[in-house]
């Protein structure tokens, strides 16, 4: 992996100062130099650097500064994570507007098996969940829980009894081929935005209670790296969500790639 920083190669210094660890970040899939959503996750850049920071996010600099990453790594497809971060902020004086840096990540290029998997539920809520912040000790604690009890990963459910979203990704139910998108407070993720656009028809956004699963007859999970079918949580079987989650994937399949370079 390599690390740039501002548009040019990350120095020791300039790493040393994300590990403040206050900031946020957005994870992205590019091949042939391109990106599914990517104005989605420019937005995401702008709305959290707005949050923690207070200040405006030029997203046509952080767009040239992912092109320029990939031209100095030689490479059309990659795995990059954008985190925007400040070496100048003082946790002191949090108040205090600071400039903010950028960290863009090349890595190689990833995708999530089409394998199914059994999750468990957890009582939990992110902080903050709507912004993809760069707090995840949890998710991936959790996470590591659920492999130890012999499941696949953990789905999060609220103080409500609400599913609200899995450790890094979003999570679809359907029923009689009605795709229920579970409305609780999450990140929402790009993929979840695209499906809901590309699948056809106002999609339905509604609470679910994890007692309310048993209704259900399939189930997917779904982030920027793919989609793969939910065979169970807990003890509730979702018996088609190997259709769904082909469907899923013909929807993914025809949605658009925008350039990185502007």
């Amino acid at each position: 992996m390599s690390v740039y920083c501002n548009g040019r190669l990350a120095t020791a210094d300039e790493l040393a100062g994300a590990l403040v660890n206050y900031g946020h970040f957005t994870s992205l899939q590019v091949r042939n130099g391109a990106v599914q959503g990517l104005d989605l996750h420019l937005r995401r850049l702008r709305q959290g650097t707005e949050a923690l920071f207070g200040s405006a996010l030029d997203g046509s600099r952080v767009q040239a500064w992912m092109q320029a990453a990939l031209q100095s790594e030689g490479v059309a497809d990659a795995s990059l994570r954008v985190t925007v971060f400040s070496r100048a902020f003082d946790f002191r004086q949090p108040l205090q507007p600071v400039p903010v840096d950028v960290l863009v990540a090349v890595a190689p290029p990833a995708s999530v098996p089409m394998l199914p998997r059994r999750v468990c539920s957890v009582p939990y809520q992110r902080e903050l969940p709507h912004l993809k912040h760069v707090g995840t000790f949890a998710l991936f604690q959790h996470r590591r829980q659920a492999l130890q009890a012999g499941f696949d990963d953990a789905l999060f459910v609220d103080a409500q009894g609400r599913v609200s979203e899995g450790t890094t990704w979003n999570v679809a139910f359907a029923r009689n081929g009605e795709v229920v998108w579970p409305q609780a407070p999450a990140l929402r993720g790009t993929h979840e935005r695209l499906l809901q656009a590309g699948w056809g028809g106002s999609p339905t956004l509604a609470p679910v209670a994890l007692e309310q699963l048993g209704g259900f007859d399939a189930a997917i999970g779904l982030n920027a790296a793919g989609v793969w079918p939910i065979t169970s949580v807990d003890g509730y079987v979702f018996a088609g969500s190997e259709e769904l989650c082909e469907r899923a994937m013909e929807v993914l399949a025809a949605t658009p790639w925008e350039p990185v370079s502007s």
